[in-house]
């Protein structure tokens, strides 16, 4: 029985196609040296109209009829199998296939494609023998889409997408029905591709109805994921052919680098001034109140400036703690005498090695002053 099949696959193939050529004479076209054979095998396959110089891929592809792209793209081909070959200066090659059984069922074509450049194909029908053969799936009959005018890319960045915001834009084109009925509500699948990469498609439905013969401008959103930058490509796929690409150059989030120069400026600076801080803070302190090395202020400065005159004043009179008699008759006779000279001792619960602000005074340099005419000449001695 699959015998028998697989016959009357290759008579039918042989009424529509005639020769197993499967394009028209002005377009890319191929020819099989056998529209039969089995695993393992190979057939001679040829081929002119091509661009001259171009890199074509040839597969062995299942579900497809001749004449048309096979269902399901190279997903349905052998593609393991495939071989690859450059057309000469006048756009044809000449080279061996081997056959090879496609992960899909038959009707079964051999396809030839543009690997770079213009995209172009073409295939031959061909019968991979022991193969199963199952119908084509049903294609859903009616209005057809088409790109009719060059798509551009709508909108700018703004100070989020600076700073690293997901960037968006706006694919527009032109689409026209070329179909003989109505499309309404079409779905359309939008992909980003970045370098090399695959594009990564998401599901637009657009909104509205598109009669034969008509057109209509389309808007659909594009968006990439946070902090991406480099050369994209948008695309836009429908009916499981690519209608369009646009190029999409994505400038780098400069902001987000100026933040982490300005972290690693701004963090260790605030480290250093918290820890400078802490430090002064737990400073020990010194005997007159305040911290070592500053200055004293306040009372207890002013104190300790009264003390140090005070002891001053009892080192110059020959004794520690009593003023001599003489001064203290000087200072009463002359209230405007300066009042380090009329301190007459320190304060009773202090002793005079041990007074606030003694060891300043020892620190402090004596200062040199010229005699006073009003100073009493010390005892048993007299003017010379």
């Amino acid at each position: 029985m699959r015998a028998l099949v697989v016959a009357l696959a290759a008579a039918v193939a042989l009424v529509l196609g005639g020769a197993p050529a499967a394009q028209a004479a002005d377009g890319p076209s191929v020819k099989l040296s056998k529209t039969q054979a089995g695993k393992g095998g190979s057939i001679a396959v040829s081929g002119a109209g091509w661009r001259p110089k171009a890199l074509l891929m040839l597969l062995v592809c299942g579900q497809a009829a001749p004449g048309t792209d096979p269902v399901g793209g190279t997903n349905a081909c052998a593609n393991a199998d495939g071989r690859a070959v450059t057309t000469d200066a006048e756009g044809a090659f000449d080279t061996e296939l081997p056959v090879a059984e496609p992960p899909v069922a038959c009707p079964c074509v051999v396809r030839v494609a543009t690997v770079t450049g213009t995209k172009a194909f073409a295939q031959a029908a061909f019968t991979v023998a022991g193969h199963p053969v199952k119908k084509l799936p049903k294609q859903p009959a009616g209005g057809k889409l088409a790109v009719l005018a060059s798509t551009r890319l709508e909108g700018a960045g703004n100070v989020l997408t600076w700073f690293g915001a997901p960037a968006s834009r706006t694919l527009v084109l032109t689409v026209g029905n070329l179909g003989s009925a109505p499309v309404k509500d079409p779905v359309f699948k939008v992909g980003t591709a970045h370098g090399v990469f695959a594009p990564q498609w998401e599901e637009q439905q657009w909104r509205g109805t598109l009669a034969p013969g008509k057109k209509a401008q389309v808007k659909l959103n594009v968006q990439l994921d946070a902090g991406a930058y480099g050369d994209y490509t948008v695309a836009l796929r429908y009916g499981g052919k690519v209608l369009a690409e646009q190029p999409w150059d994505v400038g780098r989030p400069w902001g987000v680098t100026l933040f982490w120069i300005l972290l690693c400026v701004v963090v260790p600076a605030a480290v250093f001034r918290i820890g400078m801080a802490v430090v002064d803070r737990f400073r020990p302190r010194g005997r007159s109140g305040g911290r070592s090395g500053g200055r004293p202020g306040g009372h207890r400065a002013r104190r300790v400036r009264q003390l140090t005159r005070a002891r001053l004043a009892g080192a110059r009179s020959g004794g520690r703690g009593t003023a001599h008699p003489a001064r203290a008759t000087h200072a009463a006779t002359h209230p405007d005498t300066r009042a380090t000279t009329t301190t007459t001792a320190a304060l009773p619960w202090f002793t005079p090695d041990t007074a606030p602000g003694a060891q300043e005074a020892d620190r402090a340099p004596h200062r040199l002053s010229a005699p006073s005419q009003d100073r009493p000449t010390a005892p048993g001695k007299g003017n010379t």
